[in-house]
């Protein structure tokens, strides 16, 4: 008998005149938003399309900024209309060119570097992405005394103004819009996570004011007020801040940090994931360093506990994505057009400004350098009685990994190039029956499940020699791969899935302990959820609703004749069929975002430290008595 043939053979019929389809600009980008956004999202995460949306249009206002024209921005969203209005008083928009420059692809300004010497937006594609992917956008340009409206729906024009006379107007863009509910689902915006990407763009813009929902927002001293703002422990020694023509860096060393951390920009761009300037400045760092202190001690023991703002400014920087997180130029300026370059290697650049600045400002500041010295002797220390137990650890790890059925793993991570590394997640439940249903209903290409055995250890009091004796941290820790550096996570979103119980939220409570203890720059660097799943179930033989809070529960039991009221008491209850809602498009996340004011050793010494009696007197204090005589903390 003929084996069967397990390839299904096309039709040459198949593929024909009519396989060959042409799409318009605003309809490609509809289609495919991924290439120009990176994302969707729901608004839950700080990379989520909805920002990458208003960044587009703020980085045309930032460009009109460093060319010289307008010092102020004024930002404001209307949270219950969703809509998002940003007005410049730079040149504003050619009038003339105005729709072409917000709908038509390959239009715009941005390819003339004349123009736009050192551009931060997408090359002239950002407006038009925020344009295709708004149910109602709107634009109206400010220029020589007149002016120009167009508003468009779903990237297609639909109402055009023309050219009047307007003598009472700043000259500038003021742009708005409505993110797509059709595209993005049942987004929301996070406050935090706009004011942080204003403010950035204050620290990167020395001179700029910027308004955020009429709050003003300024930056006297650049990214050594970005490092103050930011730093989670007392800095070591005074920071340090380094400026030359296209290179900026402020940078400190603190306690408690198992690596260097990074703010990195280039032309005003959050790299968040670094790339060859941060690579630069991590070699001539330890490069110069070790000169200093002429001990032959390992570059990342030097780095270790370095936390550094660093920003340049390149001539049509090379990027790894469309997104702009990481990037890929090695030269300051481009490539000619007959493929030489002589312009000046980007390392190189770096190192000789740190070989300058730093060597001199250490031989001048005897108590940094003494301070500086201290804290890399007792890295070298830490280091050398870790290293045995480590190496026992990682091994332990590696072998356990293999064979582990804690860790169900999946295809797409975070530290690859692969299309969805955006998505990979990593859900961190409590025990084999919670994670049973996840497992069974997650995306096996992008999301992975971690299962705890019950309560980790309240880590608190513990150093990091007992973190790689325990058995499950160290799992942990290995599973995330973020014991070198951040730059190696394996999951965008790490989420945390615990039942919405007292033991739940212990347990949420011991996690974060541990990452804020040992990892603060994964809380830092948005990466951390809390995992939002339905209290109840209100169904009749018509319809199921899935309710989070006692307000949908109450409202739902209003609009469901003969109601039946389910209460779920942890995730086991919920089955795979039901849980695939929870986990997919629509799921519920919940950031744990950390505010430059958050007192990291204050708050976790009291609430997870040996202060008892303290804790409960707080604890009574502060207890209130719901309706149904259930006891809450308030």
């Amino acid at each position: 008998m003929e084996e069967e043939n397990i390839f299904t053979q096309p039709s040459v019929a198949d593929y024909n005149d009519d396989s060959i389809v042409h799409l318009e600009d605003m309809e490609h980008i509809r289609l495919r938003p991924g290439m120009y956004i990176g994302k969707l999202g729901d608004g839950s995460s700080h990379d989520d399309g909805i920002y990458v949306l208003i960044k587009e249009v703020i980085d045309n206002s930032i460009d009109e900024f460093t060319s010289g024209f307008g010092k102020k921005i004024e930002v404001k969203i209307n949270f219950a209309e969703r809509k998002v209005s940003i007005r410049d008083h730079g040149r504003g928009i050619p009038l003339l060119k105005m729709v072409e420059a917000v709908s038509k692809l390959n239009t715009g300004a941005k390819y003339d570097s004349k123009v736009f010497q050192k551009s931060v937006g997408l090359n002239g594609v950002g407006t038009k992405a925020v344009n295709a992917l708004s149910s109602w956008f709107r634009v109206q340009s400010f220029r020589d005394g007149k002016t120009r409206i167009a508003e468009f729906n779903e990237g297609k024009l639909v109402n055009d103004s023309g050219i009047k006379a307007d003598n009472g107007a700043d000259s500038g863009t003021m742009v708005e819009f409505i993110p797509d509910a059709k595209l993005f689902g049942n987004y929301h915006f996070i406050s935090e996570y706009v004011e942080r990407r204003i403010w950035n763009y204050c620290y990167l813009n020395r001179g700029l004011t910027m308004y955020y929902n009429d709050r003003r927002y300024y930056s006297k001293n650049g990214l050594l007020d970005l490092l103050e703002n930011n730093l989670q422990s007392e800095p070591l020694y005074p920071i340090i801040h380094i400026k030359e023509g296209d290179f900026e860096a402020a940078f400190t060393h603190v306690n408690g940090q198992s690596n260097d951390y990074y703010y990195s920009f280039v032309n005003g761009q959050h790299t968040t994931e670094g790339g060859t300037h941060q690579s630069a400045f991590r070699e001539a760092y330890a490069r110069v360093v070790k000169e200093f202190i002429k001990k032959d001690y390992p570059p990342e023991v030097i780095r270790q506990g370095l936390v550094c703002a660093l920003c340049v400014r390149i001539q049509e920087p090379v990027f790894e994505a469309q997104t702009k997180t990481k990037l890929g130029s090695t030269h300051l300026e481009p490539n000619k057009v007959d493929g030489t370059n002589d312009s000046p290697l980007l390392k190189t650049y770096v190192l000789d400004i740190l070989k300058r600045h730093l060597d001199n400002y250490l031989h001048i500041h005897a108590d940094t350098a003494q301070a500086l010295l201290d804290k890399i002797n007792a890295n070298e220390k830490e280091r050398k009685e870790i290293a045995g137990i480590k190496k026992v650890a990682r091994e332990a790890g590696k072998k356990a990994s293999l064979n582990n059925r804690k860790l169900r793993d999946c295809h797409v991570h975070y530290n690859t190039n692969h299309a969805r590394r955006l998505e990979s997640t990593i859900f961190i439940t409590e025990g084999d029956s919670a994670s049973g249903s996840i497992t069974k209903s997650r995306d096996v290409e992008t999301q992975a499940v971690f299962s705890l055995r019950g309560k980790p250890k309240n880590i608190m009091k513990i150093d990091k020699v007992e973190v790689y004796k325990n058995e499950e941290l160290n799992l942990l820790h290995n599973a995330l791969d973020i014991d070198d550096n951040i730059e190696n996570l394996r999951y965008n979103n790490v989420v945390i899935a615990t039942d919405a119980d007292v033991d739940g939220m212990h347990i949420r409570l011991l996690l974060l302990t541990f990452f804020l203890r040992f990892y603060p720059e994964l809380i830092s660097s948005g990466h951390v959820y809390i995992l939002q799943t339905p209290l109840f179930r209100v169904r009749n033989k018509q319809k199921n609703t899935y309710c989070y809070t006692d307000e949908e529960r109450i409202a739902a039991i209003q609009s469901t004749p003969g109601a039946e009221i389910t209460r779920f008491k942890g995730l086991g209850e919920i089955s795979p069929d039901e849980f695939k809602n929870f986990i997919g498009k629509d799921m519920r996340l919940d950031p744990v975002l950390l505010h430059k004011d958050f007192d990291i050793k204050g708050v976790l010494g009291f609430y997870m430290g040996d202060n008892t009696p303290e804790r409960r007197e707080f604890i009574m204090q502060n207890l209130r008595i719901e309706d149904d005589e259930s006891i809450v903390v308030a």
